[in-house]
């Protein structure tokens, strides 16, 4: 095998084991268990926000520089830390980090103890300081033990629900499977974390002596496809089991227990304690290596004014206050934000990954633009707040007809509109704004010059 095949294959692993927590377990069966026969309708949407987009994050950020900063700094220095710190914190103690410790309680502890569930996440966050604060080579050779272990286990489960289904797909009555797919796949947060840890795939390709950036997008390339690929069979496999679940749970049942019926259904009710042990193990190293993350980031960008123990301490105090509400509690706080972040974050992708094309760099900040409003208003509509509503019922019957808004790209069109309108006007412009030269409109100079 050529060295750079077999790099690549390991590079493919480590991507995977970074997309894949045991978070990611409980989203796919409820998206098939509400989609019932238009589970693959589901899937297919999901397939592009829960694995396209993670994959394509990481070749973007490669390409930028390593960096979420670079990633975002064609818009403007002052956006990139803007962008940069709301995505650290929500996929941080906000949203992903107390989502572990709740997963942990709901699927590792509550089916086995009556103990209270703030009690676990002390425990479980106490933990999670001890490694962060002291990093050991120990943590790190556990989740490398644990993957495969939550990989066996998970591919256990989904091969014996297959061979024998509970019940057929029941009809679903969702309007569109597609958009329902695409939006659930945002609470993954896999593209949020791949534009943050991206830099670690480029860093690790340098390291191995690979500097060439053609041959270091090509293995980055075939080892986002070989952790796509595992991804979708997992997903598509829980979805599937999740949608033959119909006929044996009510609609209104949570996440968590989902999960935990169809392993049951699968293995039997004896396999509660192996699923229970090999997720919370695999939520425990995703919570300590994204508090390691948000230490660092907060860290660097503040020069040192921020500290990192100071940052984790934080992390862990307010992920225990967090994670005590509960999985579906923090899943649907997480909407509003995750819908004003995910449109952005796909258009810093997707130019990134055309730079060359683009002949002008304001096109970045138009389509930011016109992508971060129409996510603004989707917020507002997701807290679902009588006098918000009232206020801009006529905002959202507009944005409703948009092309593609029923199919989740609501912000597609302003973004491109705005887009082309930031390069025209930037070109037009130029000779009579000081400050704004050619060098501008091919992006030497723009970072520099731009009040952003």
């Amino acid at each position: 095998m050529k060295r750079q095949t077999k790099d690549s294959i390991v590079l493919g692993a480590a991507l995977f084991a970074m997309f894949f927590g045991a978070g990611n377990l409980i989203f796919p069966p409820a998206i098939g268990l509400t989609s019932g026969d238009k589970w693959l309708f589901s899937l297919l949407g999901f397939f592009i926000t829960g694995i396209c987009l993670p994959v394509l994050g990481v070749l973007a950020v490669s390409k930028a520089g390593g960096t979420i900063s670079e990633l975002a700094s064609k818009v403007g220095p002052k956006f990139s830390l803007i962008f940069g710190s709301i995505v650290v914190l929500a996929i941080g103690p906000l949203l992903a980090i107390p989502r572990t410790g709740a997963t942990v309680y709901e699927i590792g502890v509550a089916p086995l103890s009556s103990i209270n569930p703030i009690w676990v996440s002390i425990i479980y966050f106490s933990v999670t300081l001890f490694f962060v604060i002291k990093p050991s080579g120990v943590i790190d050779k556990i989740g490398k033990i644990l993957t495969p272990i939550l990989l066996i286990v998970i591919g256990t489960i989904i091969t014996a629900g297959s061979l024998h289904p509970i019940a057929p797909a029941v009809a679903s009555k969702l309007k569109n499977a597609f958009s329902y797919g695409f939006l659930q796949g945002y609470q993954t947060m896999d593209t949020l974390v791949a534009i943050v840890v991206g830099g670690i795939i480029l860093a690790s390709l340098i390291e191995k002596g690979y500097t060439d950036s053609k041959i270091q997008f090509k293995m980055t390339t075939i080892a986002g496809v070989m952790s796509g690929a595992i991804l979708l069979m997992i997903y598509g496999g829980l979805m599937f089991l999740g949608a033959t679940m119909g006929t044996s749970v009510t609609p209104e049942i949570s996440r968590t227990a989902l999960i935990l019926k169809i392993t049951q259904a699968a293995l039997g009710p004896n396999s509660l304690l192996v699923i229970s042990v090999a997720v919370s193990a695999a939520c425990l190293t995703t919570s300590i290596g994204l508090t390691a993350i948000a230490g660092d980031f907060f860290a660097h960008v503040s020069g040192g004014k921020i500290p990192y123990k100071a940052t984790v301490i934080f992390v862990c105090l307010f992920s225990t206050v967090m994670s005590a509400i509960g999985v579906d509690k923090i899943v649907e706080i997480a909407v509003p934000l995750l819908v004003i972040v995910y449109p952005v974050a796909i258009v810093l992708i997707v130019f990134n990954l055309i730079d060359p094309l683009l002949p002008y760099k304001a096109m970045y900040k138009g389509a930011v633009l016109g992508a971060g409003s129409i996510g603004i208003i989707d917020a507002f509509k997701a807290l679902n707040l009588d006098f918000i509503n009232t206020v801009f019922e006529p905002v959202y019957k507009i944005v409703e007809y948009l092309p593609l808004s029923k199919y989740g790209f609501a912000w597609l069109l302003p973004a491109l509109t705005l887009s082309l309108a930031f390069g025209l006007l930037g070109e037009y412009f130029a000779p009579f704004r000081s400050g704004f030269t050619k060098a501008d409109q091919v992006g030497i100079a723009l970072t520099t010059t731009d009040p952003e």
